[in-house]
C-alpha cells in the first residue's frame, strides 16, 4: 500500500499548509466542518483515540468495549503506531504534553 509521504504533491502541500494556518479549536471545527462530512471526521477522530487507547497499553477487546470501532481499524492504526512514519507517536507525544500541568 503507498504511503502518503511517498505522494507529494501540491495540493496535499496546500492542503497541509491550510491546516497549519488555523489558529485554534474553533477555526479546526469550522474548516474541518467544511472540509469532511460527520461520519469521516468522526472516523479521523476515532482512529487518533484509538491510537491513544494502544499506546496507552489497552487490548483490542478493551477499544471495542469502549468505543464502536472494527478490528480492522483497530489494526490498521495498531500497524502505523509500530511500522508508520512516527506520526501518531509525535502528536500523541505533544498533546500528553499539552496535558500536563505546568510546573510554578
Amino acid at each position: 500500500m503507498p504511503r502518503i509521504r511517498n505522494d507529494r504533491n501540491e495540493s496535499i502541500d496546500q492542503l497541509f499548509r491550510a491546516v497549519l494556518s488555523l489558529r485554534d479549536v474553533d477555526e479546526c471545527y469550522r474548516f474541518f466542518g467544511d472540509l469532511f462530512t460527520v461520519q469521516e471526521l468522526s472516523a479521523f477522530a476515532q482512529r487518533l483515540q484509538v491510537a491513544h487507547m494502544l499506546s496507552s497499553g489497552k487490548t483490542y477487546e478493551a477499544i471495542r468495549a469502549e468505543i464502536s470501532t472494527s478490528s480492522s481499524t483497530i489494526t490498521r492504526v495498531n500497524t502505523e503506531l509500530r511500522y508508520g512514519s512516527g506520526g501518531y507517536q509525535m502528536v500523541l507525544e505533544r498533546l500528553n504534553q499539552d496535558d500536563s500541568p505546568s510546573e510554578p
